[in-house]
């Protein structure tokens, strides 16, 4: 049976811009794996997707007319149920079987099988493969109920419908034309109040041809393009435009801003795109480039260009979807269009800069923060004697700018220019803090407070900036989980576990030694908890951290061997961390990991206060004077190289204690009946258990 090529296309109304590329992978992906489990296609089949503006369609090779027939074994119920003592079928039996459409034969072809409780009465039957038309339809209304659509719309349907003007549709967008090609055959299949054809459009003002009518499932693409003008693959398109803005780009000896959600977005707003170049008065580039780079992608969907050293020139980039013979009226209003934006942004700027930020921080306490814990204000001052208090720890020589960045950071909320862009805050407050001439230690510190946004995003780039960013984020943080708002499951509605995650970094990354325990006491200051809060937010920090070591790489045991031990200094871990990956790495690793293991868990029986000290009258086997001796020669030497920071020696140094250990375990009874024996031994195993786990706990490497 042959097995040719199948086009689904449905043609709507403009669709999402920035739904449309999530929107045609979903409707293509769950077209083919639905066809798939119902065998209409094979192992060697492919789906591509295409998706444009007005259209979401699939190509899918190596599609079957019908799938192939399959042999089925149908439950039916207990045998002593289905079949009387003289083993005729009963009612039950019968009225079944006549549910399934099995005729009188049926009963013939059962069969009798044991499923490990009682006999079972089955069916063996052939299931008819489904025909494309069936299977099709299936998956065509499978493919749209399932799109990931962020709002439908209600529309009515005035054609193919029993009550035009009546029945109503609900879909992201009015659709008005549905194609289903097998080949060139056309496949028999509705949707939407759509009946499958065979013809689609093009562009809507440079097609050849107002209505395309297509000649098989794999003239699609190439007669779109040809006669359509449109490129209907959303990758090609994107390339395109790629391609397009970088040759108009380096004719002005400039770059294009590079910005992924941008180029995507763009790209579903064009089925065929025509890169112009387009330029405003030089007086607005007095503007910082952040507010016009802004308003210019989010508001006009433009693509600024730099210079060689990243700054905003006068010149951008647009995409249109038109190609006209003379693109000037398209350039010229394009330009007309974007000066209002500009002058907004440079009147919001000249008036922010008639208030000075200091004159504004009272505005904070009008502005509510969260009902449970006070205005913009409230939390302003105490991320303020946060963030002081870190300083005294850190620095006290930085104390004055730690607190005037503090008290000054949130307070550019409350300028227009943030008004009108909050993505803005932070960088506003770092110009404006700039133009009033302030340090720059504390310019630049208002703008990175917010750092790290994000995974992989810079740290704020001085200690000012560190400190503030640390003391926010605690703020957020112990605020929060004070008032019970913590994460649960996948919801994370203030994004506390990014803050966790932004302090870690900050303190791990930014070496610094402060204690975790310390900088929690310092923010749990400033709320009314109960410790059960403390507890919480020590342990969210280290599931966070476990977490993150493991996402870079990590093995779980080495992970657990580190933080099992919850270091305070959190910027000790990554050290800690490569000493135990070292470690793990000798020959003796799995014994001495194993042996930990076993004197941990001796240890742990033992009622009563353990002593350490090891009398050595009392060695009385060779095997234990062994490991005496031997842990009074290693222990000093890695307890040095463990006080001097060098983690790695200080574990490898217990390389040696391999042998005297499996010589102890081997040869000696540690619980002897001697009271002052057993004792003796106990404190020789406790202290073998202190050397041994100062960098890690290194029984967590015991398989």
């Amino acid at each position: 049976m042959s097995s040719p090529n199948l086009l689904v296309e449905l043609f709507v109304e403009e669709l999402p811009p920035k739904a449309l590329k999530k929107l045609g992978e979903s409707f293509a992906s769950v077209l083919f794996e639905t066809l798939k489990t119902q065998g209409l296609v094979n192992e060697i089949s492919a789906v591509t997707n295409f998706a444009t503006p007005r259209r979401l369609a699939a190509h899918v090779t190596a599609v079957s007319a019908k799938a192939a027939d399959k042999q089925v074994a149908q439950k039916l119920m207990p045998a002593n149920v289905g079949l009387d003592a003289s083993g005729n079928a009963t009612p039950a039996l019968v009225k079944k079987l006549q549910a399934l459409g099995a005729d009188a034969f049926a009963l013939n072809k059962l069969r009798k099988e044991n499923d490990g409780k009682a006999d079972v009465l089955f069916l063996d039957a052939t299931q008819a493969g489904a025909t494309l038309a069936e299977g099709l339809q299936k998956a065509l209304d499978e493919a749209l109920a399932k799109l990931p659509i962020p709002k439908v719309m209600t529309y009515q349907l005035h054609e193919n419908t029993p009550n035009s003007g009546w029945d109503s549709v609900n879909f992201v967008r009015p659709a008005h034309g549905l194609v289903a090609l097998h080949g060139n055959q056309l496949v028999p299949v509705s949707a939407l109040g759509l009946t499958a054809g065979s013809t689609t459009q093009g562009h809507r003002f440079e097609a050849k041809h107002a209505v395309i009518t297509l000649q098989s499932a794999d003239s699609y693409a190439q007669q779109l393009k040809d006669e359509g003008a449109v490129i209907a693959s959303f990758a090609e398109r994107r390339a395109e435009i790629v391609n397009q803005l970088n040759a108009a780009a380096a004719k002005e000896h400039l770059k294009p801003i590079e910005d992924d959600a941008l180029l995507d977005e763009v790209t579903a707003l064009v089925e065929l795109p025509n890169v112009l170049l387009g330029q405003f008065e030089n007086d607005f580039l007095e503007v910082p480039q952040e507010c016009l780079i802004l308003t210019m992608k989010a508001n006009q969907k433009y693509f600024p260009l730099l210079d060689a050293n990243g700054k905003l020139t006068n010149k951008f980039l647009i995409v249109s979807n038109i190609k006209p013979a003379d693109a000037s009226k398209v350039i010229g209003g394009n330009e007309r269009v974007v000066r209002p934006r500009l002058a907004d942004a440079k009147f919001f700027f000249d008036q922010d800069r008639k208030k000075t930020l200091e004159s504004r921080i009272a505005g904070l306490d009008k502005v509510v923060y969260h009902n449970k814990l006070g205005s913009q204000g409230e939390r302003n001052a105490r991320v303020v004697a946060i963030a002081k208090a870190i300083a005294e720890q850190i620095n006290p020589t930085l104390t004055a700018k730690v607190e005037q960045a503090a008290r000054l950071s949130k307070v550019d909320l409350l300028t227009d220019m943030v008004g009108e862009f909050p993505e803005l805050q932070g960088i506003m407050g770092r110009y404006y803090a700039q133009h009033e001439k302030l340090d720059d230690d504390v310019a630049f510190a208002i703008e990175d407070h917010y750092k790290p946004r994000f995974a992989g995003d810079d740290l704020p780039r001085n200690q000012v900036g560190v400190i503030v960013a640390l003391a926010d984020k605690l703020e957020t943080l112990v605020g929060l989980f004070s008032i019970g708002e913590k994460p649960t499951g996948d919801k994370d509605p203030f994004a506390l576990r990014r803050q966790a995650l932004g302090i870690i970094r900050m303190l791990v990354d930014a070496k610094l030694t402060l204690s975790l325990n310390a900088i929690m006491e310092i923010a749990f200051s400033q709320f009314v908890t109960d410790p059960s809060a403390r507890l919480g937010v020590k342990d969210f920090f280290f599931d966070r951290l476990n977490v993150s070591l493991r996402d870079q790489g990590a093995s779980a045991q080495e992970v657990d061997a580190v933080l099992s031990l919850t270091p305070e200094l959190l910027s000790e871990v990554p050290t800690r961390l490569a000493a135990v990956r070292s470690f793990a790495s000798l020959a003796e690793a799995p014994a001495l990991a194993a042996a930990n293991k076993r004197v941990g868990n001796i240890l742990k029986k033992v009622e009563g206060k353990l002593s350490s000290e090891v009398n050595a009258n009392l060695l009385q086997e060779p095997a234990e004077q062994a490991l005496a001796d031997e842990l009074n020669k290693v222990k000093p030497q890695s307890d040095k190289l463990f006080e001097a920071g060098d983690y790695t020696a200080s574990l490898q140094t217990l390389a040696a204690l391999k042998a005297p250990v499996d010589a102890f375990f081997d040869n000696v009874m540690v619980n002897a009946e001697d009271v002052a024996l057993r004792n003796n031994r106990l404190a020789l195993l406790n202290q073998l258990h202190q050397a041994m786990n100062r960098v890690a706990d290194l029984s967590k490497l015991a398989s």
